[in-house]
């Protein structure tokens, strides 16, 4: 029996993880632990710690690290408790592999406090960029922290190949929450509608704004011209939290006044992986920053306007329309994929993350991966000279180490 231990720092992975724990605890020979904290903990977040007690019936270790406040050197310090935090998890709860998913600090803190223990750790959604965050250094850190890759697409793991690890250990296994979406079924209209308090006429929009880590000192700017985009627009909004990033009281505390001066605005703390996916499955277009503009919702077909540069660099499919952060860019944009032509030319969209058995793939290399030296012992593999005038070499050995 070999024990995973899963990470789970907040809402931003917990949802996206439930297929792959499903696979796993069908998995023979495989225990799964969780170490559930981050964002768990805090109210401001949804309190989710609940949701993971509700969802996972095996052994959780639960760690609190955050601090209160969101300024850099609230952040800096958070990482560092973590650390400590994660370091002595470690110590009372063996694992033989370690899970991590995603690029957030206080997943990096967790691959850091692995080093010395001589974990090996498997990380999901490497070779990413999102070149508007900071979470983008804190993702390839990870990846080279870590022993196996399991990437969403053919580009990420080049590029993870790119960052000097060896192609057997990169796995194109698609994004784990494809899986979710392929068995999800959607409540009826009216009773989506009563859990947000708006009519079941409404046409509405999801808005989902995370701070530019990268851009901090600028974030009044963008969540005050977001919300005048929305205000001329004058339609129903359903707005979900921002993440604990730097700065991201200042956005919290521009929605809930929005939301109190508008009554077709609702703020939703946290509202759980089914009621999200039923607010993309219902919304006419979604609107913000998120990473599920891009990865969750072509498989609804649903329109997305990004946002500025917090996902710059990271694979789309043609449902996403990029704008930068002027309320005119966004208006217009909106108008433009609520056209009903723009809807119709995304019938047939292909999401280009995944077949939805990403979960299968990853539980596979898991539970029978040897657990020895050759998977601890990292060598850098150097890229031959003519790969880096080509990447043909490069897909190449990819496609053998998929």
């Amino acid at each position: 029996m070999r024990t995973i231990l899963l990470v789970t720092v907040g809402r931003s992975d917990w949802g996206i993880y439930l297929p792959l724990i499903r696979e796993l605890n069908q998995t023979a020979g495989i225990r799964v632990c969780v170490l559930a904290g981050g964002m768990h903990h805090v109210r401001e977040y949804g309190l989710t710690i609940s949701e993971v007690r509700q969802e996972f019936c095996g052994p959780i270790m639960e760690l609190e690290f955050l601090l209160a406040s969101d300024s850099p050197e609230s952040i800096a310090k958070s990482l560092g408790l973590g650390i400590i935090s994660f370091s002595q998890a470690y110590k009372s709860c063996p694992a033989d592999i370690l899970l991590l998913l995603g690029d957030r600090y206080e997943m990096f803190a967790a691959a850091v406090a692995a080093l010395p223990y001589q974990i090996p750790v498997a990380h999901i959604h490497g070779g990413e960029l999102t070149l508007g965050a900071m979470d983008d250094a804190l993702r390839h850190s990870i990846t080279k922290l870590s022993h196996l890759h399991f990437v969403a697409t053919q580009e990420y793991g080049r590029r993870v190949i790119q960052l000097g690890e060896e192609p057997w250990r990169v796995i194109v296994s698609g994004a784990p929450a494809l899986d979710g979406i392929a068995k999800f079924q959607p409540m009826p209209r009216e009773d989506f509608f009563r859990v947000v308090n708006l009519p079941s006429s409404s046409e509405f929009l999801l808005v989902t704004y995370h701070p530019v880590t990268t851009e901090y000192n600028q974030t009044e700017y963008h969540i005050k011209e977001l919300l005048r985009a929305l205000e001329m627009v004058n339609m129903p909004v359903v707005f979900t939290a921002p993440n604990a990033d730097t700065e991201s009281q200042v956005i919290r505390r521009h929605l809930l006044d929005y939301c109190q001066k508008h009554t077709e605005a609702r703020y939703l703390a946290h509202c759980g992986v089914p009621l999200y996916y039923n607010a993309m499955h219902y919304a006419a277009a979604m609107v913000g920053n998120s990473s599920s503009g891009l990865i969750e919702a072509p498989s609804f077909r649903l329109p997305v306007i990004n946002i500025g540069t917090r996902q710059a660099g990271r694979v789309r499919a043609a449902n996403v329309v990029d704008v930068g952060y002027s309320h005119q860019e966004i208006v217009a944009a909106i108008h433009r994929v609520l056209d009903p032509r723009f809807r119709a030319s995304l019938r047939n969209l292909t999401n280009p993350y995944g077949d939805g058995h990403a979960s299968q793939r990853i539980a596979s290399v898991l539970s029978t991966i040897p657990l020895d030296g050759h998977l601890l012992r990292k060598g850098f593999f150097d890229l031959p000279i003519s790969a880096i005038t080509s990447n043909k070499e490069l897909i190449s050995l990819l496609s053998h180490a998929a």
